[in-house]
C-alpha cells in the first residue's frame, strides 16, 4: 500500500471514530445532530471503503 494512501486512511478512519463517538454521546442529548453526525460518519465510511477498493 502506498504510503501516501496510508496516512490519508488512517486520517479518515481517526475521523470516522471521531464522528461516530461523538454522534453516540449526543444521543441523548440533541437526537437531530446526532443523525446528522452519524450521516457524515457513513459518507466518510463510504469514501473509506472506495479508497480500499481502488488501491487494490
Amino acid at each position: 500500500m502506498n504510503t501516501q494512501l496510508k496516512i490519508q486512511l488512517d486520517k479518515l478512519k481517526s475521523k470516522y471514530k471521531q464522528l461516530i463517538e461523538l454522534a453516540y454521546n449526543l444521543r441523548q442529548a440533541d437526537a437531530s445532530l446526532s443523525d446528522s453526525l452519524e450521516y457524515q460518519a457513513i459518507l466518510l465510511h463510504n469514501k473509506i471503503n472506495r479508497l480500499k477498493y481502488l488501491n487494490r
